[in-house]
């Protein structure tokens, strides 16, 4: 399992790569929108700046911001011509209000663009993204859990299991995980990328599960790092040594 920060804070992404703790930055519009306002391609290029000072080559995911797969196809090249970073992935999302946007990921695909299809809530929305070439497929891990009980949804949920559209597993992300490992063995260059992650032990069963990226925020990230007990020993050791050389 490979850990990448879902961030598009400055300040963040770059304790987060001066501290070696991740292996990729995921960004999308939402993120960017916590931040100043500005350029949303100038902001993406100071990120993909400190990427290249850390000079791994980590991964890097910016989401169009488009419906359109006309535009969606425009902004996607222009971030790559803009932007200049050879790992560069384009997000772009698997469906919306049940227009498919895997003719984009084909094409985009086909350009020799990397894509993360995103928003992504079942094995086989993963295993279609794959087969039409993303990279990356990316599983909203608690939205899926959040499907199952959310009120406003209802309506729709019902009808979805009725028409064995899905079954009740499918609000299970780690039984997600599992299927979706079997359904994308034919396209073994896709990695799924678990997002949507809220705690240090979503981060854990996300991987254990099948993830083969889980993106979680800065504070996760940090706190995967946390025990009471190694505060303890390394307590101990300095205080051992302290005695020693007094």
């Amino acid at each position: 399992m490979k850990l990448f920060l879902d961030s598009a804070n400055l300040g963040e992404i770059k304790d987060a790569l001066d501290g070696g703790m991740i292996l990729g930055i995921t960004t999308n519009p939402s993120l960017l929108a916590k931040e100043p306002k500005g350029s949303y391609l100038a902001h993406m290029e100071t990120i993909v700046s400190l990427l290249k000072k850390d000079r791994r080559g980590l991964s890097l995911s910016v989401e169009v911001f488009s419906d359109k797969p006309n535009e969606m196809v425009k902004q996607a090249r222009e971030f790559v011509k803009k932007l200049k970073y050879k790992n560069l992935a384009v997000k772009i999302p698997v469906s919306f209000r049940g227009q498919s946007y895997l003719g984009v990921v084909r094409q985009l695909s086909e350009d020799g663009i990397i894509v993360n299809c995103t928003a992504c809530m079942t094995p086989l929305q993963l295993s279609m993204a794959a087969a039409a070439g993303a990279t990356f497929v990316s599983l909203f891990y608690n939205r899926v859990r959040d499907g199952a009980k959310e009120t406003e949804y209802e309506a729709a949920r019902k009808e979805m299991l009725e028409r064995k559209d899905i079954e009740p597993a499918d609000f299970n992300p780690n039984n997600i995980l599992r299927e979706a490992r079997a359904l994308l063995a034919p396209y073994q260059k896709a990695e799924i990328i678990a997002g949507s992650i809220r705690s240090v032990l979503d981060v854990k069963e996300a991987g254990l599960a099948g993830a083969h990226i889980v993106t979680a925020s800065f504070k996760t990230t940090k706190a995967t790092l946390a025990h009471f007990k190694t505060d303890h020993a390394v307590g101990n050791f300095l205080k051992d040594f302290q005695k020693w050389i007094e």
